[in-house]
């Protein structure tokens, strides 16, 4: 939604500054310098970028187009996920959540919480350490070390259709400057026509450089920067996830373990110590 304000406030500001300096939109108009531009800036997208960095792009554009789902509410449900978990170990020992790992999607306490089981990604890190928890193979330092790499290979991951669209956006200008060399030999080789038909070849030939400046810095790469906000609030999650299990590995009771995971947390999404508390003891109470 925002992004969708965003585009028709920097539309309204450039088209409606333009007019008020007497400027005419049909002047802008200019399909064959668009075509250039996005017509290059297409190809190279697809020769820079490997198939599967392209299907990535066009994985994550709609998320763009979306709120974020990484919201108070979801945290709580998180936190209360986990709290149950680790109570039922604490009260019943680890061997009692084997059922829960290794079927979540038939578990009753999983099935409380809709919007976790709805991330297929959350659910298999989660339930892959509850795995590893109850296997008792491996320390808290080793599983730390494992769950530091897999968060950096998923935020490399993240980070593939980032890159190409951040890449995109830079080279826009150097299409649009493209279009307008090419409108400029267009006019060149045009030279002896009337003035005022000269004229609107050469204003033909400078939209080029407007455009590809404009859909740079005004429409794709902005796209980019919201595409890395929403990396850094999936990426959150996971370290929640891996301070909770790591503090009740180390001894800690499951109210202090999910403590570990509030606090770091963002604050615009971190709910107080009441409001968990609170939550805590209604979910119990159900």
């Amino acid at each position: 939604m925002f992004l969708i304000i965003g585009y028709v406030v920097v539309l309204g500001s450039v088209l409606g500054g333009f007019m008020l300096a007497g400027g005419h939109l049909g002047a802008l108009i200019q399909p064959t310098e668009l075509i250039i531009i996005a017509g290059a800036a297409g190809g190279a997208f697809f020769v820079a970028n490997p198939p599967k960095a392209v299907k990535a792009v066009f994985k994550a554009l709609p998320s763009a187009f979306k709120g974020s789902r990484y919201t108070k509410a979801l945290y709580m449900d998180l936190l209360a996920l986990l709290f149950e978990l680790l109570a039922k170990v604490r009260k019943e020992g680890l061997m009692s959540i084997e059922a829960d790992v290794e079927n979540p999607e038939q578990s009753p306490i999983f099935a409380k919480y809709p919007s976790i089981t709805a991330d297929h990604h959350a659910v298999e890190f989660l339930t892959d350490y509850l795995r590893m928890m109850v296997g008792g193979n491996l320390n808290a330092f080793e599983i730390e070390n494992l769950m530091d790499n897999e968060i950096e290979t998923h935020h490399h991951e993240a980070e593939v259709p980032i890159s190409a669209v951040n890449k995109l956006a830079d080279g826009m200008p150097a299409f649009g400057i493209v279009a307008c060399v090419m409108g400029v030999v267009h006019t060149m080789e045009s030279v002896g026509i009337p003035p005022a038909e000269l004229g609107k070849l050469i204003a033909a030939a400078l939209v080029g450089t407007f455009l590809g400046i404009l859909l740079a810095y005004g429409f794709v790469g902005p796209v980019g920067s919201l595409l890395e906000h929403k990396a850094q609030e999936e990426t959150k999650m996971y370290q929640c996830m891996k301070v909770v299990l790591l503090a009740s590995m180390s001894g800690y009771a499951p109210q202090v373990a999910i403590e570990f995971g509030r606090k770091v947390l963002f604050s615009s999404e971190r709910p107080t110590f009441r409001e968990l508390e609170d939550e805590i003891k209604a979910r119990k109470g159900k």
